[in-house]
């Protein structure tokens, strides 16, 4: 779609209020490069996702995200109306501004002040899977969202919530070890039951269970190396009862990717999953924290065309 006009879905107050303050002077490197673009800018939480629904009904036919990973949450979540895809054909491409920026990791890209917007252009959009969650929000009711990258239940949880109530300023990198930190300091461990595809079936204590479309979350984290963005499954890891001991031995082989191997984890590909739990454990959904378990988690192969 070399050329075509696109609508840019900005969050100015991501990257700590920076992408406000130079969004201008990226939006004259993609009018420069050829293509038009019309700016729409987030105030308000679930705004992008309004913002989307509105440009995509219309007639748009291809969207930017502007912002972190919770922007791009959002505008994901503006390519649906309830379970159907609002434009089919539209194509998302990802201009990160953003704290931790661990979803275009998996698509080889660079931020969109280094390199990306150049990149986007010239890419081409593929068939991309996303996630589907149902779960319980902060009010207490059922609710249904989309994730692009990664979602957890338990650790991660309480991990995105302190980063999201904190300052950025110190970078993705020290912003998410930080809060991984305080969070495994106060972290207990709670029983839950977990059902792979309706058939394999676990009920142990655990310290975190990820669902991952991605490779990467936590400002660089490779937590499942193999995941795959347009398999038609999900990943799932279990971590299962880490001790704080455990847990802080094991920090740097998250970030490198060489953890799979501890014997209290477990990693499964699925189509669905299901968490529940006595203690409802804190969600986490591409780095936005909108509720708790019990959940269900459910690939949709091939939902949104991202350009890579």
């Amino acid at each position: 779609m070399s050329g075509s006009a696109g609508t840019a879905i900005v969050n100015p107050r991501s990257a700590d209020g920076s992408t406000g303050l130079i969004w201008a002077d990226l939006a004259r490197r993609i009018t420069e490069a050829g293509h038009e673009i019309e700016t729409r800018l987030t105030d308000h939480q679930g705004h992008a996702a309004e913002l989307t629904r509105e440009a995509l009904r219309a007639g748009a036919k291809r969207i930017y995200a502007v912002g972190g990973d919770g922007t791009v949450n959002e505008v994901i979540n503006g390519f649906f109306e309830g379970e159907r895809a609002i434009a089919p054909d539209a194509e998302l491409g990802v201009l990160c501004r953003g704290t931790g920026c661990d979803f275009i990791k998996s698509l080889h890209l660079p931020k969109a002040d280094e390199g990306g917007i150049e990149r986007v252009l010239a890419g081409h959009a593929e068939p991309t899977d996303v996630g589907r969650v149902r779960y319980v929000n902060l009010r207490g009711e059922e609710e249904m969202r989309y994730f692009i990258n990664i979602a957890e239940a338990g650790l991660g949880g309480q991990v995105v919530s302190r980063v999201n109530n904190a300052s950025k300023a110190a970078g993705g990198f020290l912003t998410f070890l930080g809060a991984s930190l305080a969070s495994i300091a106060g972290n207990r461990n709670q029983p839950a039951e977990i059902v792979i595809d309706g058939k394999y079936v676990r009920n142990l204590p655990v310290c975190n269970v990820v669902v991952a479309n991605g490779k990467y979350f936590g400002g660089g984290m490779k937590i499942m190396p193999h995941a795959d963005l347009a398999d038609g499954k999900l990943d799932v890891l279990v971590m299962g009862d880490f001790s704080r001991a455990d847990l802080l031995a094991n920090v740097a082989k998250v970030y490198s990717g060489t953890h799979l191997g501890h014997p209290k984890v477990e990693v499964f590909q699925a189509e669905s999953i299901r968490v529940t739990s006595v203690a409802r454990l804190p969600l986490d959904l591409d780095g936005e924290c909108p509720g708790t378990t019990p959940a269900q988690f459910d690939v949709v192969p091939g939902a949104i065309r991202v350009i890579r």
